[in-house]
């Protein structure tokens, strides 16, 4: 920018959380980068206006605001753009992705930044590299590079829910881009902590575990007048089954029901275990009420005042969904302990949450603990996390295996 002049104005869309803080915070780190001047398209419309009209060197937007962004710019004179997780526009019928593809052609220099380029599938690629070389490598369409490289695996009658790679078209699909994409393993070019994933067994009674078997083969779990607990396809038994794992369910009047305490019970001793401050990763709403109930002192990760108080020490406990964590934010300075409480059969969000702490900067072994309730669906989590296999014909398999023990 100041050293070339290729560049004038650039445009940064990033996650939530990385708008507001990283990308600003992380400039002032370095002599070189500190003088540039951020603006953040954040906020309500009026602020998220004067933030684009303001004199600044970068804007940072969330893209969530892409498609306001793009409707209200009267000029797209950004000559550079960079996507910060370039994945989160993999779907082509995505409202951001469309409303990116009709500008992208006017910005000369666009540079896309992901560690999960394809978190399903090669499939996932298309938009994703269109957005780099407007169709240029992999086709103009979706339908043309499904064509060319795919075909129809499972099926239901003319519906095709899953598509099977032709031969040699993972070789070809490299080669197409390998002009365009650079990829860079960490463990290569950093010097990384060493990581410890640790499985702590949780042992339910006979009478949760029998709660558990209840629901998982009839769909119908009948605690009380008041309490039934109900599963009506095959992904809300898988997801009912991991909420009773982890202690709570969700009754049909959408109130959580307890059903037992031992995972809050292995967290508390993992707390007072340790003197390396906590980032714990839960799964539902009633698994944060519930850990927030018994350990007074946790904090729920909200704003960057969260993440500046984690990383200053100020912050024992840390709650946080994988989802609100998955990209982006600088945690390592906060701790090197995490605990997943409630597993995720996302392998992406699984893994984006472990770099919040597992990443460059990090000075101490990362230790990662997860509690796996015996006899239920999380050993299956666990074993496809460890298998990096999180497709949903993982997921059903898991729900038919469980059903014929």
């Amino acid at each position: 920018m100041y050293d070339y002049f290729n560049i004038t104005k650039v445009l940064v869309i990033a996650p939530l959380r990385v708008a507001e803080d990283t990308w600003s915070r992380e400039s002032e780190k370095w002599d070189h980068l500190k003088d540039l001047r951020i603006s953040k398209i954040l906020g309500t419309a009026a602020q998220r206006k004067a933030a684009a009209e303001a004199e600044a060197d970068i804007y940072v937007i969330n893209r969530e605001n892409v498609v306001w962004l793009v409707e209200n710019c009267k000029r797209w004179d950004f000559d550079m753009i960079v996507i910060d997780e370039l994945s989160s526009f993999k779907s082509p019928q995505s409202k951001r992705f469309r409303a990116l593809r009709k500008v992208i052609v006017k910005s000369p220099r666009v540079i896309g930044l992901t560690g999960t380029p394809s978190p399903n599938s090669l499939m996932d690629l298309w938009a994703q590299v269109y957005l780099l070389d407007r169709g240029e490598r992999l086709g103009r369409t979706l339908g043309a590079y499904r064509e060319e490289f795919f075909q129809p695996g499972a099926r239901n009658g003319y519906i095709v829910y899953k598509w099977d790679l032709r031969k040699g078209a993972r070789e070809a699909i490299e080669k197409r881009i390998s002009d365009l994409c650079v990829s860079m393993s960490a463990k290569d070019y950093l010097t990384l902590p060493k990581r410890i994933d640790n499985v702590i067994p949780i042992k339910l009674s006979e009478q949760e575990l029998g709660l558990y078997k209840t629901l998982e083969s009839e769909q119908l779990l009948h605690l009380s007048e008041e309490d039934d607990i109900v599963a009506l396809s095959a992904a809300a038994v898988m997801t009912k089954l991991l909420q009773i794992a982890n202690g709570r369910a969700y009754n049909t009047e959408g109130e959580p029901v307890d059903i037992h305490r031992k995972k809050l019970e292995a967290l508390q001793e993992i707390i007072e275990d340790t003197d390396s401050p906590v980032l714990v990763f839960y799964s539902f709403r009633h698994d944060l009420e519930a850990i927030r109930g018994s350990i007074p002192e946790a904090r729920e990760l909200g704003g960057p005042k969260d993440i500046k108080d984690w990383n200053e020490g100020r912050v024992r406990i840390l709650l946080a969904h994988p989802a609100s964590v998955g990209y982006g934010l600088n945690l390592q300075d906060g701790g090197h302990t995490i605990v997943w409480y409630g597993l995720t059969w996302s392998l992406e969000l699984y893994q984006q949450a472990n770099a919040r702490l597992y990443r460059q900067g990090q000075e101490k072994p990362v230790i990662i603990h997860h509690l796996v309730a015996e006899g239920t669906v999380d050993e299956q989590v666990m074993k496809a996390l460890e298998a990096k296999d999180m497709s949903q014909a993982a997921l059903l398999a898991a729900l038919k295996e469980r059903r014929t023990k």
